[in-house]
Parts: structure tokens; C-alpha cells; sequence
């Protein structure tokens, strides 16, 4: 029986609910289809925000043949078989779903096919492509920022279904998906299914039943690695380990945790242990030499580490209060002194006059002397 978010989902732009900055008259997107432009582009964004449903309404719109593969799943073999699959002139798009899950070598494999055009590419990923995706295939795509739906678009996708409901149904169904339609339609269809009618307490009963089970793309994703994160900041070594332990039983890609034990000891640790930050990426480069599952005993290590370091947060704190400078401010001219004198005018100019190297007077712009970001 198919799917009720594949029912409904829209088949062009003028249907399209959201990505207003993207599909709207005169955007990327949209003029991107009118022109019937074929180029390779990756869609990142939050889940349920619409990457599938826009590559499927770009290939109808390019009359190109569309084939779905997903990185956790496929590999070379797979787009072999594309490759040499005959479509009688008709353009191949493939849409590659969690492309971040491609390895190096998959990657490179896929690349001079993008290259020559035998393949048009369409990417989505919900972390960020730079630090997934190898530069030579990331440098020729577009990259496409998608937003977390907002509620008056959640509200229009769940019109969309035909499944009535009481406004506060239907506020707790939009809060429970945080922008994410894909899981407010599936949390819609299940309940409809198992008590045939839409309240908040059937969502509830819904939500603690075996059809809603953890969903990396879903909200339990980001709920989990929420309290792993809070768990190592309130050196619990014990909670961030069982946290870690669910995420990886639950089938999360390993470097996702790895990436986010870096952010932490700079973040949260920082000035109190600099050496945190070496360790936290060699269990990254570990997680990545190394895989599942042994890899997971190289997080453990690094997460009961870094839950007994001492937390520092002045470095991240002064960092953000510079850029709340920097933003209210924009470009403050650079003192004189300070500036490079790589001309015989710019010496005239005084540029680099009266600079001394070990000077304690402040190297900070005129309208920001005397600020203080690090030490208060």
C-alpha cells in the first residue's frame, strides 16, 4: 500500500508548500526549471523539508529518467547499472538520498561520470556537504540551503491530507514534527490507522507504539544527540554513554557523533584542556580508519574523556561576542600601524608606522579600544 506522504506528495512547483527563497517567482529553483537548466546540485536541509519531492520536480520538468538510490544502501554496482542502461537520449538524473554516507572512493567513482555528463546528479544530505562531500565533486554542484518548514506550511501539508483534526490536535502534531512534514504525515497516517480518529491523546499512544521507532532523519535524531551533548557538558560520563550507545544501536553514522565530539572540546571544554581538541579528532580519524563496529569502542573512549575534563566556554563566549561586534559594526577600518605597507604610496599613507610587535596597546579598531572578549 503506498505511503500516504508518497500520495500527496506534490508533482510540481505551483503545488510546492515551503523553500519559498528557493521555488519562489524569480528564485534559483524556479528559474533553474523554467530554463529547464541541467546541472548537478545537493539539497541540504533539515528532514521532511522537501528535497525528494523538488528532485522529482525538477527531473519531470527536464522529461529527464530519475533514478532513486540511497548512500546507505547502494554502491559502485549500482551506478554501473545506471550507467549502462540505455535511455535513448533521455538525460539520467540520479538522485542520490543521504549522499554523506558515499565513501571517498564511491565518491570518485561517481565523479567523472558527473564530469562528462553522463549522469546529472542530484545530492541530499542533511549535514553539511563541505565536510562530507569530496571537493571535486562538491565543486561542481550547486549547493541548495533548504529551512525547517515553518508552521503556516505545516498547517498547508496537513490540509493537504484530508484527515481532520481540532486546532489543538493540530498544534501538538506540528510541534511534535519540528518542520519536518514527512514525520507529521506518517504520525497522521498511523494514527488514523489504529484509532480513527485524530486527538492528542491517540498522537500520544501513537508515538509510544512500534510504528513510530527511532528515525535518523526524525526527531528522536536530534533529541538523542541533544542529551548526548548535555550529558558530556554536565560530566556524566555515565548518560553520554548510554546516549552514545542508542545512537549507535539505532544505526547513526558514527562520523556524525565523532563531528560533534570535536565541537564539544572546543566548545565546551576549550581553554581548560587545549588537548581535548587532539583528542577528540583522533577519535575521528580513528572512527574513520577504523568503522563499525569496533569504532564505537574508540567513541566510548572519547566521550568518557571528555566527560572528566574541566569545561572552559570563555574562548567560544568571546568568539560569539566578536562576532555580535563584527555584525553591529561590519568592517572597522584597521589602525594604521597595523597595516601592510606593500606599496610606496601606502608608506606615505603611514601604513605599518609605529607598529611594534610586542606592543600592549590595543591592536583593536578605534570604536572597539579597550574591548574585551577573553579576559573580563
Amino acid at each position: 500500500m503506498e505511503p500516504l506522504a508518497s500520495k500527496i506528495r506534490p508533482k510540481t512547483l505551483e503545488e510546492f508548500v515551503g523553500q519559498e527563497h528557493l521555488v519562489g517567482e524569480g528564485k534559483p529553483f524556479n528559474i533553474a526549471i523554467k530554463q529547464k537548466h541541467l546541472f548537478s546540485f545537493i539539497f541540504w536541509g533539515p528532514p521532511g523539508t522537501g528535497k525528494t519531492t523538488l528532485a522529482k520536480i525538477y527531473a519531470n520538468s527536464l522529461n529527464a529518467r530519475i533514478y532513486e538510490l540511497s548512500a546507505v544502501s547502494a554502491g559502485k554496482a549500482d551506478i554501473r547499472k545506471i550507467l549502462d542502461e540505455d535511455s535513448q537520449g533521455v538525460p539520467k538524473v540520479l538522485f542520490l538520498d543521504e549522499i554523506h554516507r558515499f565513501n571517498k572512493s564511491q565518491q570518485d567513482f561517481l565523479l567523472p561520470y558527473v564530469e562528462r555528463g553522463e549522469i546529472t546528479l542530484i545530492g541530499a544530505t542533511t549535514e553539511n556537504p563541505s565536510f562530507e562531500v569530496i571537493s571535486p565533486l562538491l565543486s561542481r554542484c550547486r549547493v541548495f540551503v533548504l529551512n525547517e518548514l515553518s508552521k503556516d506550511n505545516m498547517k498547508a501539508i496537513i490540509k493537504r491530507t484530508g484527515l481532520k483534526m481540532d486546532e489543538k490536535a493540530e498544534d501538538w502534531l506540528i510541534s511534535m514534527a519540528n518542520g519536518d512534514a514527512r514525520q507529521a504525515i506518517t504520525m497522521l497516517e498511523n494514527t488514523n490507522e489504529l484509532y480513527k480518529k485524530i486527538t492528542v491523546e491517540n498522537f500520544k499512544n501513537t508515538l509510544q507504539s512500534k510504528f513510530l521507532r527511532y528515525d535518523k532523519k526524525g526527531e528522536e535524531h536530534y533529541n538523542t544527540i541533544s542529551a548526548f551533548i548535555k550529558s558530556m557538558r554536565a560530566s556524566q560520563p555515565d548518560a553520554a554513554l548510554y546516549y552514545l550507545a542508542r545512537m549507535i544501536d539505532s544505526g547513526e553514522d558514527p562520523k556524525f557523533i565523532a563531528r560533534r565530539m570535536v565541537v564539544f572540546a572546543s566548545e565546551d571544554i576549550g581553554l581548560a584542556v587545549p588537548t581535548a581538541l587532539v583528542v577528540a579528532n583522533d577519535v575521528f580519524r580513528a572512527v574513520e580508519t577504523i568503522g563499525l563496529p569496533e569504532c564505537g569502542i574508540n567513541l566510548a573512549h572519547g566521550v568518557a574523556y571528555l566527560c572528566r575534563c574541566k569545561k572552559d566556554r570563555s574562548a567560544h563566549d568571546a568568539y560569539m561576542e566578536a562576532m555580535e561586534d563584527v555584525k553591529k559594526f561590519g568592517n572597522l577600518p584597521v589602525p594604521l600601524s597595523l597595516r601592510n605597507p606593500e606599496t610606496k604610496l601606502m608608506k606615505e599613507l603611514d601604513y605599518g608606522k609605529g607598529y611594534e610587535k610586542y606592543s600592549k596597546e590595543s591592536f583593536l579598531p578605534d570604536k572597539l579600544k579597550g574591548k574585551k572578549y577573553l579576559e573580563k
